[in-house]
């Protein structure tokens, strides 16, 4: 698999990540995209607020969709676009079960 250039660059921020299949060897790139996260932090016993520290929503872990980098014009085949809630981990085992081992 081609990566688009940058595609790993920023990954705390765009959420991309690579899982290779060690049965298959295939490689199956991962996008979050939208705002799939849940808010996390500190809590202000004061306000009983989450506390806006240094660093707070720093990374979004995310992508919008006109941001993408998988697309079959950079070269992606089987572009699957997954529900909320769903594991990214757990499409690839599913998907890499239709394969063959190497």
């Amino acid at each position: 698999m081609k990566l688009p250039e940058g595609f790993l660059k920023n990954t705390d921020e765009t959420g991309r990540f690579i899982v290779t299949s060690v049965r298959t060897g295939k490689s199956y790139a991962i996008e979050p995209i939208g705002d799939p996260h849940t808010v996390w932090g500190s809590i202000d016993p004061a306000t009983q607020t989450l506390d806006n520290k240094k660093g707070f929503k720093k990374y979004r872990g995310s992508i919008d969709a006109k941001d993408s980098l998988i697309t079959e014009e950079n070269g992606f085949k089987n572009i699957q676009v997954l529900p909320p809630g769903t594991s990214p981990l757990a499409a690839v085992e599913f998907v890499d079960a239709q394969y063959p081992d190497k």
